[in-house]
């Protein structure tokens, strides 16, 4: 059950390196501080895993998969979203096995994108900029171990890249407080049900659509503007 009523807003700024920042506001009011800050320099062996494939594949969590979705289904480079489960001991599960939190999974997206037009440094920024890495199993009011700040790497590159822009962000003291989210091989993916996929296009009116997912977009594109399909 998605809540309708978390709030977001986002303000820009200019200081030390931040280039923005997002505020969420809970059901009693309470506000977390969500960073944006720049990727780390790639180091000379940090290019694409193989310059001649025309795609590569990323899997993230940001707690609902619904929100993750819309947001990276926004950007220029990416071919295809997937909503769905990963990170669990239990083969193919259902949504509610998943909502039950025992099989270990976490609500997750699998992104196919053209590191041509969009680079994995660049979804990791998105990726940092759209939700809270510092809530253990919880985002807003959903809460549950299928609801981790997760990044499931499918290549030692992405691990290294993935790790360095974690370490920058906690030498940067760019939140409140620790970073938690998972950095761990991307394992099986069960993709979710069908009334899952393209969940925010085919039910922009729902309310935990136009209450979250929608302000969310917005507020991203005054920062990823440019990177984000018109």
């Amino acid at each position: 059950m998605r809540p309708a009523y978390l709030v977001l807003g986002l303000v820009v700024v200019a200081a030390a390196g931040v280039a923005a920042a997002v505020y969420m506001a809970g059901p009693g009011g309470e506000a977390g501080k969500l960073v944006h800050v720049p990727p780390p320099d790639p180091a000379p062996d940090d290019g694409p895993a193989d310059p001649a494939a025309d795609t590569e594949e990323a899997t993230f969590g940001t707690g609902c998969f619904w929100c993750t979705e819309a947001v990276y289904q926004q950007l220029k480079g990416v071919k295809s979203v997937v909503s769905g489960y990963s990170g669990g001991h239990v083969p193919d599960p259902t949504y509610q096995q998943v909502c039950g939190g025992d099989t270990g999974h976490a609500e997750c997206v699998r992104v196919t994108f053209d590191p041509r037009q969009v680079t994995y440094p660049e979804l990791l920024e998105v990726f940092w900029s759209s939700h809270d890495p510092t809530t253990p199993d919880r985002q807003g009011a959903d809460v549950g171990p299928q609801y981790r700040s997760v990044v499931f790497t499918h290549s030692d590159r992405q691990r290294r890249l993935a790790e360095a822009y974690k370490a920058k962000l906690d030498a940067a003291g760019a939140f409140a407080a620790p970073i938690v989210t998972e950095i761990v091989p991307a394992g099986p993916f069960y993709p979710a049900e069908a009334y899952h996929q393209d969940y925010f296009a085919a039910n922009p009116r729902h309310g935990y659509c136009r209450a979250v997912i929608r302000p969310k977009l917005d507020k991203l594109r005054e920062v990823f503007g440019e990177r984000m399909n018109p």
